[in-house]
């Protein structure tokens, strides 16, 4: 049956990002696409920190960076600083950018530690531009200068996820997309099929359509409460089960920071995420290791300035549903899994799932090798990026609690042990397919938190030291970019100033 009318279920980031993603295929076509959703029903509105695919997805919709960050109170990004995940008192940042680059294909980083065995004391670190801006707190896009002998800046946002839900609204409206207000009272299926044929709300409104995408959270309302997808539990894995969230100024008037700060306290670990105007705080823990209200007191004890809200505590199952393509639906954002903003995936889980439905999509109906294709891709990005973040808590020195003892000697899974174990024996990283994970991803967490490579790379032996000049040039050409760049704070108020 042809598809004239997709029905998304759900507003917040995700259905927003669906709708203004989807709203781009109607050009053309006879396509309806409506957006339901209700005022009634919060958003979670944590995920308020990106990575680098999302400046890609801007740029595919057209929409103006300066104006979507004035928006959204948004600020950039370049990486994430990682506090007490090895040991107390220890932090790296998780850049985005590379180190340094592949000489004769051979990873930097592996360069690096034979000229670092040959006497050579320059931290890894000061090859990596963004890692360098960031612990100054200095920003520039690689468009303003523009140099084939400099760097280029790899960066992404931090965004008040409310507003940015608000502005994509205004995108796909003006694209097509209609908004139903409105809660759903019970959902129809076809009697053979079992394919989601419409719902019919609590005003007594009749929604019809031939394709569904479920953006309704947690709840999964069509995904799980109504196709019984099933659901993958990774607590082992991820023990980490409540959340609490909560804003705040920031009191001292400083600016806001270009990265993302994660510091790991007794049960879990705390983030900041910084705005234009106030910072984004959260406290991710384990309930079997400690209680909402010492959650609370900690996240309450470690803010940067005054609270702006009331805390907003969340609980969840860390996993991903059994399929995220079921007869007629594909479950997007919360509805589709949930794994800790650790990395900052949650929102580009949104952002690879849209790119994937609307590349497996065909308006002449749905297919059984769309939803496996759809399906066994979403997994391996999944699993790929549970074992990243179950690398974070596993590669750490931490004995001072029963949580950290826990995940510090938990199994874990085979894929991730092998990346392990073949980085401890020469610095070797080799990524899985498309994994979003780079190279540097990997190197920056394991060295950052204790994992020593234990030997070298005999290609990266035999060109150390023929190559010195060049590495040296990498290290001036990144000082002196870094030393002319504007401040951050001062970059946004010229470049994209929020109202206050």
């Amino acid at each position: 049956m042809a598809i004239e009318h997709i029905v998304i279920l759900g507003g917040g980031t995700a259905g927003w990002m669906a709708a203004a993603a989807l709203s781009r295929i109607r050009d053309g076509r006879d396509l309806a696409i409506t957006l339901v959703e209700s005022e009634q029903i919060g958003t979670v509105g944590v995920g308020e920190a990106t990575i680098p695919p999302f400046v890609d997805f801007q740029k595919v919709l057209g929409i103006d960076e300066r104006e979507m960050l004035a928006a959204a109170q948004g600020t950039f990004k370049l990486g994430i600083q990682f506090v007490n995940w090895g040991q107390v008192g220890e932090s790296y940042i998780h850049p985005f950018g590379a180190y340094g680059y592949d000489l004769n294909g051979i990873s930097f980083h592996q360069v690096w530690h034979a000229l670092r065995q040959r006497g050579d004391k320059r931290p890894l670190q000061a090859f990596n531009l963004e890692t360098m801006a960031a612990y100054f707190g200095k920003f520039s896009r690689t468009e303003d200068y523009d140099r084939d002998d400099l760097p280029p800046m790899n960066y992404a946002y931090h965004i008040d996820a409310t507003r940015y839900a608000q502005f994509l609204r205004q995108y796909a409206e003006r694209h097509g997309v209609v908004r139903q207000e409105g809660k759903v009272r019970s959902v129809r299926q076809h009697p053979e099929t079992g394919f989601v044929t419409g719902f019919t709300l609590e005003s007594g409104v009749e929604v019809e359509g031939d394709f569904f995408v479920d953006c309704t959270g947690f709840r999964g309302v069509l995904i799980e409460q109504t196709l019984q997808t099933g659901y993958e539990d990774w607590t082992h894995y991820l023990p980490c089960d409540r959340a609490v969230a909560l804003p705040c100024n920031r009191d001292d008037g400083s600016p806001p920071p270009p990265f993302t700060r994660a510091t790991a306290h007794r049960a879990g670990w705390q983030w900041q995420v910084p705005l234009q105007h106030r910072n984004g705080n959260g406290h991710v823990y384990c309930s079997r290791y400690m209680s909402d209200d010492e959650a609370h007191d900690i996240l309450v004890n470690n803010l940067a300035g005054k609270p702006t809200a009331e805390p907003n505590f969340l609980r969840f199952v860390t996993g991903r549903r059994k399929k995220f393509w079921n007869k007629n639906v594909v479950a997007l954002g919360l509805a589709s899994g949930f794994m800790e903003p650790l990395e900052s995936t949650s929102i580009h889980l949104i952002n690879t799932g849209v790119n994937k439905l609307i590349a497996t999509l065909s308006l002449d109906g749905v297919h059984e090798a769309q939803a496996s294709t759809y399906n066994r891709l979403t997994v391996k990005e999944y699993e790929r990026i549970r074992d990243f973040l179950v690398l974070h808590y596993n590669a750490t020195r931490r004995d001072d609690s029963d949580f950290w003892n826990y995940v510090r000697t938990m199994e874990v899974p085979a894929t991730l042990t092998e990346k392990i174990e073949i980085f401890k024996a020469n610095g070797q990283i080799f990524r899985e397919e498309d994994e979003l994970f780079t190279t540097t991803s990997w190197a920056a967490v394991m060295m950052g938190q204790g994992i020593a490579m234990g030997g070298t790379s005999p290609m990266a032996d035999g060109i150390a030291d023929v190559t010195t000049k060049e590495v040296d040039e990498m290290e001036k050409s990144i000082r002196w970019l870094v030393q002319h760049m504007p401040g951050h704070g001062q970059y946004l108020g010229k470049y994209c100033p929020a109202p206050a």
